[in-house]
């Protein structure tokens, strides 16, 4: 009895420890951007977005939201996040789509705005300066 329950212990030990799907998965990020950079130039006005490639899941989103805060968001929809598809700008200042899904998003907090999907974006830290922005987590 004793060797049945250790390994019916062991059993339910070996399958949760599988990934959490369903969640945005955790990366490292930091970087900064000077406000100089051309690059950048859509943030000097409000509702202004940008997108920087190479960093996070797929990438994070800068947006410049109506009281001249900045707001940077991960790239990857939170809707089936294992797929990792990366959300593009919409013609509108105010939204963004995962192509893979059509699920939208609201760039002022990341919130859902279109199913399917239900969770909003994965939020990074900004933290700015005159000079520049520092994104990180």
């Amino acid at each position: 009895m004793r060797k049945a329950l250790i390994l019916l212990v062991a059993c339910i030990s070996f399958l949760s420890c599988g990934k959490v799907e369903g969640v945005v998965p955790n990366v490292p990020v930091s970087f900064t951007i000077a406000k100089t950079d051309p690059r950048i130039a859509a943030l000097n006005s409000q509702g202004g977005a940008v997108l920087v490639t190479g960093v996070g899941v797929a990438g994070v989103i800068i947006y410049r939201r109506s009281d001249g805060a900045y707001v940077a968001y991960d790239r990857c929809s939170t809707y089936q996040p294992e797929k990792k598809c990366a959300v593009i700008l919409d013609d509108n200042p105010f939204t963004v789509t995962d192509p893979c899904s059509g699920a939208k998003f609201l760039l002022s907090d990341g919130s859902p705005a279109k199913a399917p999907a239900t969770k909003s974006l994965k939020v990074y830290t900004v933290n700015e300066t005159p000079f520049q922005i520092n994104v990180y987590n």
